[in-house]
């Protein structure tokens, strides 16, 4: 049974820790990413996945139409303070890589919990943006 991002807080999922800001995401879904340009693949059930189980925005074009279906992992209160920054996944086409993002994401995501090895795999540097 899926759980709603409030119930996630109240049980002591992402984002729980002293009531600070959780981990969210941000899912791009506009002019290549969610549409039938990226084929074979359930964006409306990859989007309800999300929801159902973290704080997930949907955002307009994120301008990396070469990445769609872009997920952008942003660290909790907890782990921008550990020095957490947000994690830019691109290529996000499969029911498996949207279950890797939810259980790092419950386990804390960026700046608390390691990023699962998999997810090296979607990792990617946005065009103007520094690594730092």
């Amino acid at each position: 049974m899926a759980v709603t991002p409030a119930e996630n807080v109240a049980r002591g999922g992402a984002g729980a820790r002293d009531g600070a800001a959780p981990c969210r995401v941000v899912v791009c879904r506009d002019c290549c990413c969610g549409s039938p340009k990226v084929t074979g693949v359930d964006h409306a059930a990859q989007t309800a996945r999300l929801r159902a189980e973290v704080p997930t925005r949907i955002s307009e074009c994120l301008d990396v139409c070469d990445q769609a279906n872009v997920i952008v992992v942003q660290p909790s209160a907890e782990g921008r303070a550990a020095g957490g920054r947000p994690v830019w996944l691109g290529l996000v086409n499969d029911a498996d890589a949207t279950e890797d993002i939810v259980t790092w994401v419950h386990a804390g995501g960026p700046g608390v919990a390691p990023r699962p090895d998999i997810l090296d795999l979607y990792a990617f540097t946005p065009p103007g943006r520094r690594t730092s």
